[in-house]
């Protein structure tokens, strides 16, 4: 297992910007997929997402621009 996600890691090392352009994308409409299923599970836990969106922006920020700034 750990030989396959060392290949992953490799291999998402040589990605070019539109490689992350394309992953993204993917990724953002898998999730509006998923919600346009679900959105009435989603609207009663607007609150609950609200709050994870908050801390892992501010976690990913705080690792962008202070910690690998240094």
């Amino acid at each position: 297992m750990f030989e396959f996600i060392n290949r992953i890691i490799k291999a998402a090392n040589r990605y070019t910007f539109w490689d992350y352009f394309f992953l993204k994308t993917t990724v953002l409409v898998f999730g509006i997929l998923i919600g346009t299923y679900f959105a009435s599970f989603f609207i009663d836990h607007t609150l609950f997402l609200w709050l994870v969106f908050l801390v892992t922006y501010v976690y990913i920020m705080y690792r962008t621009f202070i910690k690998h700034m240094k």
